[in-house]
């Protein structure tokens, strides 16, 4: 599932934007680039196929708890942080993948920083997987780095998920 609509001629870029992992040839195969054209796509690809799997656990309980009680895998902030006004004002700018990982898409071409915003709430630090950055302001925004691979993901922190899903990164070798 793309957050926003894939461009033909940069694959790796569309890869980088993905929640989830889907790959066709589509009706021109030929003419359309695969995830397999070259070394660097297909090494971008492994790399998120990884990353697809480190949360694979957390991924398997969001699916069982969207089945018994209708809350969507990724979620809009408010879900869970109702009492924030300022979630109130983000629409497609950053999503929840349960409670546990916040993600903030790189929506606009050739950028490679993010604006942050971290809600308030108790036990609210964030921890940026690729750095180990704390964010432990509530209530704050940050600008974060996300260049193509290194998409702008936190988990919070001392979290049983967070801190399970980069101990499978490390254990694939993507951190």
């Amino acid at each position: 599932m793309f957050v926003q609509k894939p461009k033909a001629n940069n694959i790796e870029e569309n890869y980088s934007k993905c929640v989830s992992i889907k790959s066709t040839k589509g009706n021109k195969p030929t003419s359309n680039s695969q995830f397999y054209s070259n070394h660097r796509t297909l090494s971008h690809f492994a790399r998120f196929a990884k990353i697809y799997k480190a949360w694979k656990f957390y991924r398997i309980q969001l699916v069982k708890e969207a089945s018994e009680k209708g809350l969507p895998v990724c979620r809009h902030l408010f879900l869970h942080y109702p009492e924030d006004e300022y979630v109130h004002t983000l629409t497609y700018q950053q999503f929840l993948v349960g409670t546990e990982i916040l993600v903030v898409p790189v929506l606009d071409k050739g950028k490679e920083v993010v604006r942050a915003y971290f809600p308030e709430g108790e036990n609210c630090s964030w921890k940026h997987v690729w750095t180990g950055k704390l964010y432990s302001k509530p209530g704050s925004e940050a600008w974060v780095e996300a260049p193509i691979g290194y998409p702008a993901i936190f988990v919070k922190d001392s979290s049983k998920i967070g801190d399970t899903f980069l101990k499978n990164l490390r254990e694939y070798n993507v951190l």
